[in-house]
């Protein structure tokens, strides 16, 4: 009799579904090579050889915030020594100076904290002001914690709240605050953070006005292996109904320096393991993304060979992640990148934030 994981094998060279079964077999599965195996065939049906990243930029407006989760370590009361907030002007000038040293920069990345008085006035009009001064500029802003956050300050329907931000020159949402969609999790976690259904309503609702979106998870802190796939098997559904879900993120959770501390952080066996589930249960998903910052660039590049297609991007300045103690660098040079994936046999391709291709680097000297 054929054993469960041949079973698995034949349903992907057959593009059937996984099941929940499914996914929870391979996750306690020690088969991380075959796993791995079956992920690249899944990935190279989708995309072939190519890997692709940005060039971009992140921009965090403030670490002041209300939630003060216990998975975060940027979090802080507006009284601490390392809070700050910046003023629209100073958006402005990371922007023209982050385009002045990256005239090839195709999109800005800003997401900040849940700060206690800046009214939602305040972020639209940092969207708007760079929007009008860069409008070939995608701005890729706000986590659906933070739009379920404006809806709430600003007494408004999240519909509402999108539309807004849509008009000022919003382009996309980037997939954090996602956590793991399951409330149990939040309540310990992020109590004060929107629940799943929140965040999934934000989604949806992006999707249902042209807003794409991508998706995250954070794994390995006090969620059960159930509820990690469950997560996956959430998205899938949505990607079902509303297909406006770009690319799928899973994030090893950093313990250093947040209220769960205790926790050890997930191994590298871990990291590629989910990686490669991620790609075969999301079977809707055109592109998973090795998200090299959380994953130090050595795992990023095995994790090529484990199903993903994407590194995101040269970043410039990453804090959230650093303040968890994350120890790789905060930026990369689009020419280490490119290098990067070539050494892998993989063909380095630039995109733009909906993954329109940019330049293709088969064959070529940078």
């Amino acid at each position: 009799m054929e054993d469960q994981l041949s079973l698995i094998e034949q349903k992907i060279y057959n593009r059937e579904r996984l099941t929940r079964d499914d996914g929870l077999f391979l996750l306690k599965s020690d088969e991380l090579l075959r796993i791995g195996a079956l992920a690249r065939f899944a990935k190279q049906r989708k995309s072939g050889s190519k890997v692709y990243f940005n060039v971009n930029r992140h921009i965090n407006l403030t670490n002041i915030c209300v939630s003060r989760c216990k998975l975060c370590a940027f979090g802080c009361d507006a009284d601490a020594s390392q809070a700050y907030v910046m003023e629209p002007e100073k958006a402005l000038s990371i922007a023209r100076q982050a385009l002045a040293d990256a005239p090839e920069m195709t999109e800005l990345h800003i997401v900040s904290a849940l700060h206690p008085d800046k009214p939602f006035t305040y972020y639209a009009d940092i969207i708007a002001r760079i929007h009008q001064e860069f409008p070939n500029l995608h701005l890729k802003a706000f986590t659906a914690v933070e739009i379920a956050h404006f809806a709430k300050i600003a007494n408004r329907s999240i519909r509402e709240v999108l539309m807004i931000l849509k008009d000022a020159g919003l382009g996309s949402l980037p997939g954090g605050g996602a956590e793991i969609l399951n409330d149990r999790v939040r309540q310990i976690i992020c109590p004060n953070k929107c629940s799943a259904a929140e965040w999934l309503e934000v989604a949806q609702t992006a999707h249902q006005l042209g807003i794409h979106s991508n998706a995250t998870m954070l794994y390995g802190h006090v969620e059960t292996q159930e509820e990690r796939i469950d997560h996956l098997l959430t998205l899938r559904k949505l990607q079902d109904k509303t297909g406006g879900f770009q690319a799928f993120i899973p994030f090893p959770f950093h313990p250093e320096n947040t209220g769960l501390s205790d926790i050890k952080r997930a191994t590298a066996w871990e990291d590629l393991k989910m990686l490669a589930i991620s790609r075969l249960m999301l079977d809707n998903f055109d592109h998973v993304k090795a998200f090299w910052i959380m994953l130090t660039l050595p795992i990023a590049q095995v994790a090529m060979a484990f199903g993903i297609d994407d590194l995101d991007g040269t970043v410039v300045e990453e804090k959230i992640l650093h303040a968890a103690g994350a120890k790789t660098a905060v930026g990369i040079s689009k020419q280490a990148i490119i290098d990067f994936i070539r050494e892998t046999g993989n063909i380095p391709v630039e995109r733009d934030t909906l993954y329109r291709e940019v330049q293709v680097y088969e064959g070529s000297q940078a």
